[in-house]
């Protein structure tokens, strides 16, 4: 896994405005893109899986409701559950979806920036992050973090495509951000990265 120093993983975060921006850029990624997608989405519990089920009936990925301890598998979109934590596990090569309840962190359940830093322990060396629009300035921390360890290259979706310029602004303000683009254009800049 991840021999070659490419790509192993995309992580992305979103908040408010999050669902209707999902439903755009899921669909636009490619159906053999070669690595697991995990979905960060700040939910209450119950709402995610509905919303990996529709956004699975439009994609090209599978697009799931991630579970605790399961294998993180390529072409796979896992979407984080509301009202929980969620982590990137490594174990003989392979990740893992750490799935548990926890006290919330910033009054965050999930919260993005424990999704990101749990992605320093694990076997891949280079990792795609993306934060998209929504409140606040979770998931800024977890890639500061992320990027002392790893080879990251972090897309931050524009101002004028994101319902809240929150989380992207503080990526963006932290000099964190190697592309900022809109919404339509981060499927085919995560591609570009991959493939090339």
């Amino acid at each position: 896994m991840d021999k070659s120093g490419k790509y192993g993983i995309v992580a992305i975060a979103c908040s408010t405005g999050g669902p209707q921006a999902l439903h755009k850029l899921l669909p636009m990624l490619p159906e053999r893109l070669g690595v697991p997608i995990v979905v960060l989405q700040h939910m209450p519990a119950g709402f995610t899986k509905t919303l990996a089920t529709r956004v699975n009936d439009i994609s090209a990925l599978t697009v799931k409701e991630a579970e605790n301890g399961e294998l993180l598998l390529p072409d796979t979109v896992y979407i984080a559950q509301g009202g929980k934590h969620f982590e990137v596990k490594g174990k003989a090569g392979k990740l893992y979806a750490n799935v548990y309840k926890g006290p919330p962190v910033n009054n965050l359940r999930p919260n993005a920036d424990v999704m990101f830093e749990s992605l320093i322990d694990v076997n891949v060396k280079s990792i795609i992050c993306v934060v998209l629009t929504g409140m606040g300035s979770d998931g800024t921390k977890g890639i500061a973090l992320l990027k002392e360890k790893k080879d990251v290259f972090c897309i931050t979706q524009n101002e004028e495509s994101c319902v809240v310029y929150g989380m992207p602004r503080a990526v963006e303000l932290s000099g964190l951000s190697d592309a900022s683009v809109p919404l339509y254009k981060i499927a085919e800049t995560i591609s570009n990265k991959i493939g090339g």
